[in-house]
């Protein structure tokens, strides 16, 4: 018999099956806010960015990357046009690492960035149930993924971080307290963050500074959503394009099961008749599955034999297969 679950591991089980069954709101108020305004600001970001910014209207956003001219990915986007200038939400260590990135490039451009972390209280709403979650708040619900619409002082953008459907609420910082109190009335319940990185691991979800790192080049990650391969010139674009027309990855990420309870470190290899053959990029005991689910960078010849793999450490050997 396997030993039980960790306490680091241990998750608000009220929360977990809220966001996997129905709907829950997950705290994002940590996560860096950057407003880019000037004449130039369109053209400046789709030379920056990775995905297609000519073609946003007002209202509409996409996620993208951040690369440096090497293609390796400094840090991931989610990019907002709300009309007279862009807002540009990304992971909470990565907020003054974009902002000197794009700060360092402005030269003759007519663009105006704003660090507006502290000004923004964001929160996600996901799960199944999420748009009727929204709904039940007064709020919008918009329809297509990354659409935008407004709420007063507040705004709704669908996007989600954890599973197949999500939605995010920015709001003023000083409407923190009401808009919580608006949850609370509407029985909405909190998952905490282990919660929701158990369930975004579970739906094989990817977050910067976790599974994607400076280490990785975009086609690796798999997230090819952040990639319009038909735009004009942008920073790194070079290799993206040289990886695209060669077909030269060797490894990519991975949805992994693997027969625990306990969840091995990031950096533990995946083995195959004894050699290298993946590598556990994160990991989190399940649950609903009764089993560890993990994201790895496995190597594209046993992702596409579906090989079966153990997990390196010490006997008994745990096997791993690809969900």
């Amino acid at each position: 018999m396997e030993p039980p679950v960790p306490a680091e591991h241990r998750i608000d089980m009220n929360g977990y099956r809220a966001l996997r069954e129905h709907a829950a709101w997950i705290d994002l108020a940590g996560r860096g806010k950057i407003r880019v305004s000037g004449e130039d600001r369109v053209r400046f970001l789709h030379a920056m960015t990775t995905n297609h910014v000519e073609q946003l209207a007002p209202g509409h956003g996409h996620y993208a990357f951040f690369l440096n001219s090497q293609g390796r990915i400094l840090a991931d986007v989610y990019l907002f046009h709300l009309g007279e200038f862009f807002l540009l939400d990304t992971e909470p260590e990565t907020a003054d690492k974009v902002f000197q990135h794009l700060d360092k490039y402005v030269i003759a451009d007519d663009v105006t960035l704003s660090a507006e972390t502290a000004d923004w209280s964001t929160l996600g709403i996901e799960g199944p149930d999420a748009a009727a979650a929204v709904a039940a708040l007064g709020a919008p619900v918009p329809v297509a993924d990354y659409r935008i619409a407004s709420w007063g002082a507040r705004f709704v953008a669908r996007a989600a971080a954890t599973g197949p459907i999500g939605f995010r609420i920015f709001a003023p910082a000083s409407e923190r307290p009401a808009l919580l109190a608006d949850l609370a009335g509407a029985a909405i319940l909190e998952a905490d963050a282990e919660a929701a990185r158990t369930v975004r691991i579970e739906h094989a979800k990817p977050r910067y500074g976790d599974e994607i790192t400076e280490r990785y080049l975009t086609q690796e990650t798999g997230q090819l959503h952040a990639v319009n391969f038909n735009k004009g010139c942008y920073l790194g674009q070079e290799i993206v394009e040289r990886v695209r027309s060669r077909a030269q990855i060797h490894r990519r990420l991975a949805s992994v099961h693997i027969r625990s309870t306990i969840p091995p470190t990031p950096g533990t290899k995946l083995k195959v008749d004894g050699k290298d053959a993946g590598e556990i990029a994160s990991a989190a005991f399940s649950p609903a599955l009764d089993e560890v689910v993990a994201l790895a960078y496995v190597r594209v010849e046993h992702e596409a034999a579906r090989s079966e793999m153990w997990v390196e450490g010490p006997e008994p050997r745990l096997s791993a297969y690809l969900a």
